[in-house]
């Protein structure tokens, strides 16, 4: 059984749907710290002036080093209807806007204000409109996890009885620190990287611009043509060892 495990992204990338359909078990990292500035805060649309960021609002905290995503608040409500009204501008004149606009306001709308669930959402909503169908899980809903990076993502391997986790290519800045595939050959754990590149789709304001957010590729392609162009971009995961081969690091 094949797991991936990432935290909640607001507005994902297309590789972000691509690693959740690849795999049996996706597993949401909720409770590790929120970084600040994070992707689970902020992430990118297209607009004619260019690549913008749109963010969420999260409540100031006195103990922000140690908050984790599951207990992050979002500030205020006012930031909704302008978010809402900058996609409109962005996105008024994309092929699907009428198909998808009244989607994409719900999940704006989303009456949480707890921004786990808000990005979930998000994300749980766009896999059922795509037809991804890969089951979805908390990690702070499973039990007997514990540790911090690497570690971590085992023990909620073992919790799902995962034989093989696939990782973001990120992620092996830390999982390759210390030695190759971290801990994960020491558990019997199958290690594979995420290989990844946003096939072209037509998009407004220009040239294509790839790793935006998925709102662009549905207000440009449609729910219809998402899932296919998603799958597209798929190339076959790289082994620990490959990757290490391939970046000059030591056997």
């Amino acid at each position: 059984m094949k797991c991936a495990i990432m935290q909640p992204t607001f507005n994902p990338w297309a590789g972000y749907f691509d690693m959740i359909d690849c795999v049996d078990s996706f597993v949401f990292l909720d409770d590790v710290q929120l970084a600040r500035r994070s992707w689970q805060v902020r992430n990118r649309i297209r607009t004619a002036a260019g690549e913008q960021f749109i963010s969420i609002p999260v409540q100031k905290s006195a103990h922000r080093d140690d908050l984790k995503i599951k207990d992050a608040r979002i500030a205020g409500t006012e930031w909704r209807g302008k978010l809402l009204h900058t996609l409109q501008l962005a996105y008024r004149q994309a092929p699907a806007y009428n198909e998808v606009s009244g989607f994409v306001e719900q999940l704006v709308m989303y009456p949480s204000d707890l921004l786990a669930d808000f990005n979930i959402n998000i994300i749980e909503s766009v896999c059922r409109v795509i037809g991804i169908t890969t089951p979805l899980v908390r990690s702070s809903t499973l039990k007997g996890v514990s540790g911090s990076k690497d570690e971590r993502l085992v023990s909620i391997c073992k919790a799902l009885r995962a034989t093989d986790y696939l990782a973001a290519a990120g992620s092996a800045v830390y999982i390759e620190a210390q030695s190759p595939g971290g801990v994960f050959p020491a558990h019997d754990i199958g290690l594979v990287y995420q290989q990844y590149t946003p096939v072209p789709y037509p998009q407004l304001h220009g040239d294509f611009a790839g790793g935006l957010g998925v709102f662009d590729l549905l207000y440009n392609a449609g729910p219809g043509r998402a899932l296919e162009l998603i799958r597209a971009g798929r190339q076959a995961g790289q082994d620990y060892r490959d990757y290490r081969a391939s970046h000059g690091m030591p056997a």
